[in-house]
């Protein structure tokens, strides 16, 4: 069977991000992409000898594309998808789904109109771990999840942004962005609806004037609660509780602590710092490719502590720690064949297998519910209630 030929919307850092996993998996095709960075452009036309083109409308109609990859910046996604499922293209779209639930709507509707798949992510929900501790939870010999706690420290506010990304309204700050992974996570490993969300934010910083950190507490229809925290401020960095791998799975180096700071204290005014960014991604002057090699371990997104009544779970980068009343044991995993493999199993099992995936539509629109009661419950000081969903 020929792989699934996937067109790119956006070729920014979530595809960087993924291309390694495009590159290994034989199951998916690059064969066109779009992007309005003319050297974006260029450098995937020499890389994949394909077609390239400025807009959505152009890679949409393209007949060689079975379905797009949606990449672009958080604020063109549903637009992005909306036109991809009018020319009958399946769907990947990268975290978060859209910006309002709204605009989720529209897609979900768009791509039921058009008879074609949409799956959301990449989100770390999808990371093996992950997995691995709800199906031990699943099978019932450790009762029921009651608590779950969630930390994430990392220097995510001082990485080079565009100025979009530093304005809440347009999806910018550790919400959209940081809270989306985390709240999938935990809304995975709870198996049961959000009711209820009461969070308090932290913007400290007036030259990164957005959402920077967030203490969040979930309840859920079961009866279980979670207390989520989260902060970019580029101090304590929570990889120092994983062993220091870091998120993507690879060692990092404790001796470049403060080294975002260190870079951005260089930058001068907010196009100095974009044109930074610009050029470190895909197409720009200092792009590096990321190591074609399989990570030593799994991606991951924090420490996280699943309770349930006859023992706590903690998702690790190599596998899932059991403490249960007298003993603790190390279910490990293998090391994976290569990174965000999990994506495409769920992207090519629904394609090209017609299964129900996990994360589709309505999965992603309760997580984006949640960040939407998340701000909600900051701005108001108040609990927000939710409807309950799956």
């Amino acid at each position: 069977m020929r792989p699934i030929r996937l067109g790119v919307a956006g070729l920014g850092r979530a595809f960087t991000l993924m291309l390694p996993t495009f590159l290994q998996d034989r199951r998916v095709q690059l064969v066109a992409a779009c992007d309005p960075r003319e050297a974006a452009r260029a450098q995937f036309a020499r890389d994949f000898d394909t077609p390239v083109y400025p807009d959505i409308e152009g890679l949409a109609a393209d007949p060689s594309v079975d379905a797009i990859y949606v990449a672009s910046p958080h604020q063109f996604h549903a637009h992005h998808t909306r036109v991809a499922a009018m020319h009958g293209k399946h769907v990947l779209v990268e975290k978060p789904m859209a910006l309002t639930l709204a605009e989720c709507d529209a897609m979900i509707q768009a791509c039921e109109a058009a008879d074609v798949r949409l799956i959301v992510g990449h989100c770390h929900s999808f990371d093996a771990p992950y997995a691995k501790a709800r199906e031990i939870v699943s099978a019932g010999g450790l009762g029921c999840v009651r608590m779950i706690h969630a930390l994430n420290y990392t220097d995510f506010l001082y990485r080079p942004r565009r100025p979009e990304e530093l304005q809440t309204d347009a999806g910018g700050g550790v919400v959209f962005s940081q809270a989306a992974h985390q709240i999938d996570i935990v809304r995975l490993l709870a198996g049961s609806p959000v009711t209820k969300v009461r969070a308090v934010t932290g913007a400290w910083d007036a030259q990164r004037p957005t959402e920077g950190a967030y203490t969040v507490l979930l309840w859920f229809q079961s009866g279980a609660f979670a207390s989520l925290s989260y902060s970019g401020y580029g101090h304590f960095d929570s990889d120092e509780w994983c062993d220091w791998t870091g998120e993507m799975g690879t060692r990092k180096d404790p001796q470049d602590h403060g080294a975002a700071r260190r870079r951005l204290a260089s930058i001068h005014d907010a196009d100095e710092e974009a044109r930074l960014k610009a050029a470190s991604t895909y197409g720009g002057p200092a792009y590096r490719p990321a190591a074609a090699a399989a990570a030593a371990h799994y991606q991951h997104f924090g420490p996280i502590v699943v309770s349930c009544d006859l023992a706590d779970l903690r998702p690790v980068p190599d596998g899932v720690w059991i403490y249960g009343d007298e003993r603790r044991e190390l279910f490990r995993l293998p090391a994976p064949a290569l990174p965000r493999q999990e994506v495409i199993d769920e992207l090519h099992a629904a394609i090209v297998h017609g299964a129900s995936p996990l994360h589709d539509g309505p999965w992603a629109r309760s997580t984006l519910e949640v960040c939407l009661a998340l701000l909600q419950s900051a701005r108001d000081g108040r609990d927000v209630d939710l409807p309950a969903r799956r």
